[in-house]
């Protein structure tokens, strides 16, 4: 299939000036770009003509911090991704995803992540290893495979967790060596890098020098370090500090997850963390990172607890909430010293905003703060916060209130920055950045604010986050480059996801294709799932495809 897309203002993913442009794609590939006007369906032997007149044709976005890791095979038209433009996605991060993994290990992941991407039972969890998932990932069914491209980051947590469980410790020299072995065989089936979560078990529990091995085995086989780091509030600095130091003494790559600064501690304060990237940057330590574009976060409601009381998994926990000294001790921590699940910061009960839940009786507390739903009841805020907890089986999500725009916008214009969703696609509310980030990128902070230009605006969300990711002839409009392109109305182009209805497909958002088949045709959904697993390969690349084939 041969389609020729004419007439089109091109923008190419590299941030240089848009020109007028024709582009033919047959099949899969990017096969010309040539100026306007001078392809016609004739001379090319097109099945199909686009008159792109007044749209902008982009390279594919890129979301270098997505949750789709269990969405992307159960809800498989991916509507949310595919409507905003997204065709690639990295996946398995903040350092909790499903492989690899032993039976143990993936119970306890499933249940410590349901409130990111559900806990289906009639699921067929038929993978153990990072290259079985990918290749779940690439399995053919009636209506063909994934619905994006997806990368996969080897999640710390997890493989912690498969070595020494869900309990806090030091590992001993065999236990740090089956982890780092483990990274290495991840790597070696396709994995991209390696992903932590170090607000949340068991990921907080590893030692800088902990992670530093680990790190090291990343960086021999050419991947990047992708941290949630211990804070975003209280110690902030520190903690992206340590990150920085662990890519300075190991070589390693690093990508900094969802770079910002929260809480009030932290209002106004972007330019020093700039400052300590650029110093680094400048010192030759090789660093990027991504954003989203809205103030609140998206998270768990029991990342709010101290990393102590969720040792050992949920019914540890849950026995932890339900004795009175330890529950004592755990409500100290949340509001009086600030647990480290919080960031290091005392929990504001009106800034938690439950956006789902798994148990249905619960079901009217979504929407609301924990504060709201004391007022109601008469309870305490922590009280309510304990029974949540204990009635969710600890998978409620949650919204967090604490970011600062003039943060926002400070990191957005970094010259290392990209553009992640960190969406969560499930619960009765999520968070409206699963829907809406990149149109919002691209309508309000770029054509309504002019934080950016087009130009740059698409280079930071497309070829940008490819080179991080090593990505083979993709991220780029030319030829010979895979056909994952996005076809836009500039003056149109807007987020339609709100809080309160964030379920919304976003607005001038025209055509979408992913390897060449169209997801989104004249702005609906076709329901073709042309996306393919992306896996680090021999030579470092990342491309579709076997490692061994690639």
């Amino acid at each position: 299939m041969k389609t020729l897309i004419s007439n089109a203002v091109l923008v190419d993913g590299t941030g240089e000036p848009r020109r007028s442009a024709d582009v033919l794609l047959d099949g899969p590939v990017i096969a010309v770009v040539a100026d306007a006007g001078t392809l016609t369906a004739a001379e090319t032997g097109a099945d199909r003509t686009i008159d792109a007149a007044g749209l902008v044709l982009s390279p594919g976005f890129i979301d270098m911090h997505a949750h789709s890791d269990l969405q992307l095979l159960v809800n498989k038209d991916h509507y949310a991704k595919l409507s905003q433009g997204v065709t690639t996605e990295l996946l398995g991060q903040d350092g909790l995803s499903y492989a690899p993994v032993d039976d143990a290990t993936l119970a306890g992941v499933r249940e410590k992540i349901a409130g990111w991407n559900d806990n289906p039972a009639d699921f067929d969890w038929d993978w153990r290893t990072v290259g079985e998932y990918l290749d779940r990932l690439d399995r053919q069914d009636d209506g063909g495979r994934i619905a994006t491209n997806a990368a996969y980051l080897v999640p710390q947590g997890t493989v912690r967790a498969m070595v020494m469980g869900f309990a806090e410790g030091e590992p001993t020299t065999e236990q740090q060596q089956r982890m780092q072995d483990a990274v290495r065989t991840a790597m070696e089936e396709g994995a991209v890098g390696m992903s932590s979560g170090l607000t949340y078990t068991p990921g907080m529990y590893a030692r800088t020098e902990e992670l530093a091995g680990l790190c090291r085995t990343v960086g021999e086989l050419g991947g990047f370090y992708a941290p949630h780091h211990r804070s975003y509030g209280k110690g902030a600095l520190a903690a992206y500090a340590e990150m920085i130091g662990l890519s300075r003494d190991t070589g390693c790559a690093l990508h900094l997850s969802h770079a910002t600064m929260n809480f009030a501690e932290n209002k106004g304060r972007a330019g020093e963390l700039l400052d300590l990237i650029d110093e680094a940057l400048d010192d030759g330590v090789d660093i990027t990172l991504d954003t989203y574009p809205y103030l609140p976060g998206a998270t768990t409601l029991s990342a709010i607890l101290p990393s102590w009381a969720s040792s050992g998994g949920t019914e540890a926990t849950l026995e932890r909430l339900a004795t009175p000294d330890t529950r004592a001790r755990i409500r100290e921590s949340v509001e009086i010293y600030g647990s480290d699940g919080c960031h290091g910061v005392v929990a504001e009960w009106d800034t938690l905003e439950i956006s789902g839940v798994q148990n249905p009786a619960l079901a009217d507390c979504v929407g609301k703060t924990i504060k709201g739903i004391a007022a109601e009841t008469g309870e305490e805020p922590f009280d309510v916060f304990a029974r949540i907890l204990r009635d969710d089986r600890l998978g409620t999500g949650i919204l967090q209130h604490v970011g600062h725009e003039e943060n926002v916008q400070a990191i957005m214009k970094h010259r290392t920055h990209t553009g992640g969703s960190d969406g969560l696609l499930v619960g009765a509310k999520p968070h409206p950045r699963a829907w809406g980030t990149f149109p919002r990128y691209l309508g309000h902070y770029c054509r309504d604010l002019g934080l950016l230009t087009l130009e740059e605006t698409v280079h930071h969300l497309s070829g940008r986050p490819a080179a991080r990711l090593k990505l083979d002839r993709r991220g780029l409009v030319r030829e010979g480059y895979a056909a994952d392109l996005v076809l836009f109305d500039p003056d149109a182009v807007r987020d339609e996801a709100t809080f309160e209805n964030p379920r919304q497909a976003a607005a001038g958002i025209h055509y979408v294709f992913v390897n060449g088949t169209p997801a989104i045709d004249s702005g609906q959904p076709t329901g073709a799932r042309a996306g393919r697993a992306l896996r680090r390969s021999p030579d470092g690349r990342t491309r579709a495809g076997s490692t061994e084939t690639a």
